[in-house]
């Protein structure tokens, strides 16, 4: 990835925040994209910049396509190429599984332009540049809720299940120099369940996670984007895959939870 152009969807925090700089960290150019924080996309620039990476800094909602195609057209302007995308970007509404009237149509179709549709469009907008380059890798961040059909509502798991089904159709149509692939985390530490679980629910099922999973692991922001860098940089052959990365819980029910 020296001087390559990795595009990072919601980087502000989190997962994709620790894609930025760890993509910074290897000498490539970071596009950070944010939606609504953007003290944070200028803190995870700052880091990145620090790490002597040259950055943009975009706002752009992954659901509406034309800006979809605005966040791809400026990095392939600004450095003439786009060799990774990181579809990061995600959103939730946290709502018990057994309350069906919890999730309305509108709530279901938020959901779903985001963590569905929003991967779609990204890719679809950088697709001609990696095309022109003869390579490009693309990683989707899911969720262990796509495979298992846990977290914070009906809505995410449907989500992330349909968004591992799209990689698999993305990664036939896109070969042979396009790679895609997808990363299911599960428990992740950090504001984004904290926010969504509050601080109680949040710290029982990180010591959940902690005690029944067999790596007794509860994952950081850096091991999910250490396992997304992997499929960018260290799989050349692989694509079409779908990686789960939460310590095992999945091994263990008792210990699922939440993304």
């Amino acid at each position: 990835m020296q001087n390559g152009v990795a595009i990072v969807t919601g980087s502000s925090s989190g997962v994709g925040a620790a894609c930025a700089r760890q993509f910074a960290e290897l000498g490539a150019h970071v596009v950070i994209n944010y939606s609504r924080n953007e003290d944070g996309a200028l803190a995870t620039q700052a880091a990145c910049e620090a790490l002597g990476a040259e950055t943009l800094v975009i706002k752009a909602d992954v659901s509406d396509d034309d800006q979809c195609k605005s966040l791809a057209a400026a990095a392939e302007e600004r450095w003439g190429r786009i060799d990774a995308l990181v579809n990061n970007a995600g959103t939730t509404k946290f709502v018990p599984h057994t309350d069906l009237d919890g999730l309305t149509r509108d709530d279901f179709l938020r959901v779903y332009a985001v963590n569905t549709v929003g991967p779609y469009m990204m890719t679809r907008a950088v697709v001609p540049a990696m095309q022109r380059g003869q390579r490009g890798s693309i990683v989707n961040v899911s969720s262990i809720a796509g495979v298992m059909g846990v977290g914070s509502s009906i809505a995410y798991a449907a989500s992330k299940g349909a968004l591992n089904t799209m990689t698999l159709s993305l990664a036939r149509a896109l070969g042979p120099h396009i790679r895609v692939n997808t990363i299911c985390p599960g428990f992740i530490q950090g504001d984004w369940l904290r926010d969504g679980l509050g601080d109680e629910a949040y710290e029982v099922s990180k010591r959940r996670v902690e005690e029944t999973s067999p790596l007794r692991v509860a994952s950081s922001p850096d091991d999910i984007a250490a396992g997304v860098l992997y499929f960018i940089t260290g799989a050349d052959v692989i694509t079409g895959e779908t990686l789960i990365m939460d310590g095992g819980s999945h091994l263990a029910t008792a210990g699922l939870t939440k993304r």
